[in-house]
């Protein structure tokens, strides 16, 4: 079966080297200045709401742009490619009015990614190269109230999120996609949501693909948005067993980082680490250039805490091509033997000693 063949190699590439995932595809999208006219196309012409800014529209109505943003990222070295789906589910596209357009999103943009993925298999046979379905958090959180006055208020709860979830993954699987990375999780019962949702759609479908997850700490105080630690979040959510854990977004590589070693002395499977390219100045741009954060992540790398490195807002192929440069004379982690105890979370973690 292709699902059994993709992993295989999926885990000899991880075993010989560290995996580079690729980068942004915001801030790529955002280099070609495009319009409303843009990210309608013709079929869209007439929708009754804005839709700039909806960047997986550009599936369908630009993919010439998608395909050729995953181009670059397979040309800098990225071992792993993720479709452009982070907000492709019926909770965040109900901005836009096209709800009922996320199972169509998914199954282009995968497709679009798979068909990158194939050029380039047969052009580096040595190196093959994934597709990893872009399952991403919403714009709505389960487990905290966005009013204020009503604290007992949820904007959107877990079967919601289950049922939109499962339609997405499902739509990716068929897409063609070797990986569903649950990514940028800032609200655990979200991720719980999806996860489930995840293997609901395994087995509905009969097949297996390996998960990724990647949790975001949101400043200084090393927690999710919605209050846990690392490494609570690591324990409310191994139950996946999933074959990568790490973070990405909202830290740059040298704030990230006692996080992701934190992660890698606890975690029984690899783990993956994706920072955005520095902070953000003034008006919201980023300047680190793709050698300054090569030089900040090469020490991870240097000191056996990552299996997958890449990068997250800001990043470009530039800084893709120069991270894999940097990282490629080490060793990817090996993970270490867990003692079994039993290990509990809420916001803090508990460990039975």
């Amino acid at each position: 079966m292709k699902t059994l063949a993709s992993l295989a190699k999926l885990n000899t590439a991880a075993d010989k080297r560290i995996l580079i995932i690729d980068g942004a595809m915001g801030t790529m999208i955002q280099r070609y200045k495009l319009t409303e006219a843009d990210y309608r196309g013709e079929r869209f012409k007439t929708w009754h709401r804005d839709v700039k800014g909806n960047n997986e529209l550009l599936s369908l109505t630009r993919p010439d742009i998608i395909g050729k943003i995953h181009d670059q990222y397979l040309e800098a070295g990225a071992d792993i490619i993720e479709t452009n789906t982070f907000n492709a589910q019926r909770v965040s596209m109900a901005d836009y009015g096209m709800e009922d357009l996320s199972r169509e999103l998914n199954l282009a943009s995968a497709k679009i990614a798979c068909e990158m993925r194939d050029k380039w298999n047969k052009l580096t046979p040595d190196k093959p190269r994934f597709v990893a379905g872009a399952v991403g958090p919403t714009n709505r959180t389960s487990s905290m109230s966005p009013d204020v006055n009503n604290p007992g208020y949820r904007a959107v709860n877990f079967d919601e999120l289950r049922t939109v979830y499962k339609e997405q993954v499902i739509a990716l699987i068929e897409g063609g996609c070797d990986i569903i990375i649950i990514e940028t999780i800032f609200d655990t019962l979200n991720a719980k949501a999806a996860g489930f949702a995840t293997l609901e759609a395994f087995d509905e479908l009969g097949m297996t693909l390996p998960i990724m997850l990647s949790g975001t700490i949101t400043d200084a105080s090393g927690r999710t948005l919605s209050g846990q630690t690392g490494e609570a979040f690591w324990y409310s959510m191994r139950h996946l067993k999933p074959w990568s854990v790490g973070l990405n977004c909202a830290l740059g590589a040298e704030l990230m980082r006692p996080y992701i070693a934190e992660l890698s002395h606890m975690a029984d499977t690899r783990v993956s680490a994706y920072p955005n390219a520095g902070l953000p100045n003034v008006m919201g741009e980023y300047d680190e250039t793709g050698e300054e954060m090569a030089c900040k992540v090469e020490p991870w790398a240097a000191d056996g805490l990552i299996n997958v490195i890449g990068g997250c807002c800001g990043s470009t192929p530039d800084h893709i091509s120069h991270i894999r440069e940097h990282v490629a004379k080490y060793k990817p982690r090996v993970a270490p033997v867990i003692e079994p105890k039993m290990r509990l979370s809420g916001l803090e973690p508990f460990v039975a000693r």
